[in-house]
């Protein structure tokens, strides 16, 4: 369930929330006048075991952005693209 808190009530009682929000997983959605601007969400473990299928995926996916680059003349280096795939993981 999600809980809408004014930021201004929210900065005094952050670690409150913050447990709310480890506690019970559910979202705590931050407002300003009433409108949402921000949102406070459990982070999730990410696993750092990858199965040979992914990486198999993910280096045809390289591989298919590397012709792409090629096609359309962009230049662009293996190291490039891999920054690129990470930018849009954050």
């Amino acid at each position: 369930m999600t809980k809408h808190v004014a930021i201004t009530d929210a900065e005094a009682h952050l670690n409150d929330l913050v447990a709310e929000v480890e506690s019970t997983g559910d979202e705590i959605v931050l407002t300003r006048n009433g409108a949402p601007v921000a949102r406070l969400l459990r982070a999730e473990a990410r696993s750092a075991e990858v199965s040979p299928e992914q990486i198999e995926q993910r280096r045809a996916a390289a591989s298919k952005l590397q012709e792409i680059a090629r096609r359309l003349n962009v230049g662009a280096t293996h190291g490039e693209i891999k920054e690129w795939i990470d930018e849009g993981r954050h």
